[in-house]
């Protein structure tokens, strides 16, 4: 076996039995390459990080050019720095009215976790409610309203005063009381298997919460940023939360979280206690410069609008084959169900071997993963379909 290999499985801490153990030597736009030229279509984007391809030079300017200037000087909050300044100000601007006010973290379990004691703090309530089959990280807050117990019994106790309710059924909306502090939910579920919503739920959800005094969280962590076909899924399907976390894309490539809601609502964390959230490195310089510089290039290119377009067209080339089953789509976050697990673990063992990285879903493992960066061309987009389309062939 290689030696760096080797020297991986030894020394770096695992996430599973079978990693991919692909070896990665650089990457640019949607593809990378392994240090013996193979190269791949990246149809993860670094599962929604990679929104605006690799390497793109944007950011890399944007990096170099801070790291030049100054990187950590001192605890999240208490210096002014131009970069988190003016991403704050950039990406509030084209949120809804409302969520005016930027937490800056370095991941999307941080945000998770620091909305969610926003929520209790403002409100004064201690009730948590999340929905089935949903991922908000893997921290001890955010694995507490995760929506499978699969990954959370091993790790009990967690947070006490959880609930969790089944997404898009109208029903289980009744659970949501006056003692509820907040409800937090992904408007498309990623990780189910992208399940959409269906017409008047979140509509329903958010009127819910209001009426009982919850507020409503939206994990935007992997549909926001373009994914869905607009920048914010919220604004896709016309409902505005009091609290949206950000990550993944948010950092155009560089680690880089956050959690946004109201001016008052945000001042709720400076006092009893003073410092309510704390953070050493959260909201990077260098991070919010290569945030700034992928969102500014991202507007610029008008990469959100075309999320719907080549993810229509994915559907298209992908839906008459006898091995797909459904495909469920948000602009270009995609799940291509083959229907049970055996097929598709076949299916992405020959993706590996062809020259593509896909990837399966935590709570759906009869489908495989298309989001590729958003930079992806239609000519692209027709030769990976056809790849795709060859390994199913195998099946």
């Amino acid at each position: 076996m290689h030696t760096l290999r080797q020297q991986f499985l030894q020394h770096v801490g695992q996430t599973s039995p079978s990693p991919m153990m692909v070896e990665v030597a650089r990457a640019e736009g949607v593809f990378f390459y392994t240090p013996e030229g193979k190269r791949y279509y990246d149809l993860i984007a670094g599962v929604t990080v990679n929104n605006i391809g690799h390497a793109n030079p944007a950011v890399i300017e944007a990096v170099q050019r801070q790291v030049a200037d100054y990187m950590h000087v001192m605890v999240y909050g208490e210096m002014i720095e131009r970069p988190q300044v003016e991403y704050a100000m950039k990406i509030t601007s084209l949120l809804p009215e409302g969520l005016d006010s930027v937490y800056f973290l370095n991941s999307g379990s941080e945000a998770v976790e620091g909305a969610l004691k926003l929520a209790k703090r403002y409100t004064g309530r201690t009730e948590l409610i999340s929905m089935q089959n949903t991922y908000h990280g893997s921290t001890h807050g955010s694995l507490s309203v995760m929506g499978s117990e699969e990954y959370k019994t091993a790790f009990r106790p967690l947070l006490p005063d959880t609930r969790t309710i089944r997404f898009n059924n109208f029903d289980d909306l009744s659970l949501i009381t006056s003692r509820t502090a907040a409800v937090i939910t992904e408007p498309v579920q990623s990780e189910a298997g992208v399940r959409i919503p269906l017409p008047g739920y979140l509509e329903a959800l958010r009127a819910r919460c209001s009426e009982v005094g919850a507020l409503l969280i939206f994990d935007e962590i992997q549909t926001g940023l373009g994914r869905t076909g607009a920048l914010f899924a919220m604004q896709k399907y016309g409902v505005t939360p009091d609290i949206v976390t950000l990550a993944k894309a948010f950092g155009g490539g560089m680690p880089l979280g956050g959690f946004i809601a109201s001016k008052e609502m945000m001042d709720s964390l400076t006092c009893n206690p003073v410092l309510g959230h704390i953070t050493t490195f959260g909201g990077h310089p260098v991070c919010c410069a290569a945030g700034l510089a992928a969102l500014n290039y991202m507007l610029e290119h008008h990469l959100s609008e075309r999320a719907e377009p080549l993810g229509a067209l994915y559907e298209t080339l992908l839906r008459d084959h006898p091995a797909v089953r459904e495909i469920r789509r948000a602009g270009l976050l995609i799940a291509v169900d083959l229907e049970n697990s055996e097929r598709m673990f076949a299916a992405m063992r020959g993706f590996v071997e062809n020259g593509i990285l896909s990837d399966w879903f935590l709570f759906c493992d009869t489908a495989f993963r298309i989001s590729p960066p958003l930079t992806i061309t239609e000519d692209q987009v027709e030769e990976s379909a056809a790849m795709i389309r060859q390994v199913l062939d195998t099946l």
